[in-house]
C-alpha cells in the first residue's frame, strides 16, 4: 500500500535514513515500499528539543524506529522508563502500551503512544505548577523588619 505525503514549502521529511527537504513549492510524494520508516518534520525530536523525561523516551523510540538495528537503543530506553516510572508511577499505562508496540515490532505506533506519554507528562507538570501557585498564594506575606 502506498503512502501519500504532502510537503509544505521547505518542509523536511525523513524517509529511511535520508532527510529530504522540499523546495519552495508544495509537493506531493507517493511512497511505496515495505515498512520504510517515515517521519515528518513536525514529528522529529532532536536531542536539543528532548528537554523532559517523556521527550527523551520519545527520542529513544524514534531512534529505534529509524535504526536498522533497533535493539541498540533498548538499554537507553529501559533506563529512561525506569526513571520515569519511579518519578511518576501514573505513567505506567502509557509505558506499557509503548512496550507492547515495541515487543510487537510496531515502532511507529510506539512512537505515537510516546506522544500520549508526553501529553500525560505535561498534565502532571501543569498540575504541579497549579499546586505551587496555590501554595504561594496561601502563605501569608513576610513582614519586613529593619
Amino acid at each position: 500500500m502506498a503512502l501519500k505525503v504532502e510537503l509544505k514549502p521547505h518542509e523536511r521529511v525523513i524517509i529511511g535514513s535520508c532527510v529530504i527537504t522540499n523546495t519552495d513549492q508544495r509537493a506531493k510524494l507517493l511512497i511505496e515500499g515495505e515498512r520504510i520508516p517515515i517521519l515528518r518534520e513536525k514529528d522529529i525530536m532532536t536531542s536539543a528539543t528532548a528537554d523532559t523525561p517523556a521527550k527523551l523516551i520519545y527520542l529513544a523510540v524514534q531512534l529505534m524506529y529509524l535504526s536498522p538495528d533497533p535493539m541498540t537503543h533498548h538499554p537507553t530506553y529501559f533506563n529512561l522508563i525506569k526513571d520515569v516510572l519511579s518519578a511518576a508511577p501514573s505513567s505506567w499505562p502509557f509505558i506499557e502500551a509503548i512496550n507492547n508496540h515495541i515487543l510487537n515490532g510496531d515502532l511507529y505506533h510506539a512512537l505515537k503512544e510516546s506522544r500520549r506519554l508526553i501529553a500525560h507528562e505535561n498534565e502532571l507538570l501543569d498540575d504541579a505548577r497549579r499546586i505551587k501557585v496555590k501554595q504561594s498564594l496561601a502563605r501569608p506575606p513576610r513582614s519586613r523588619s529593619a
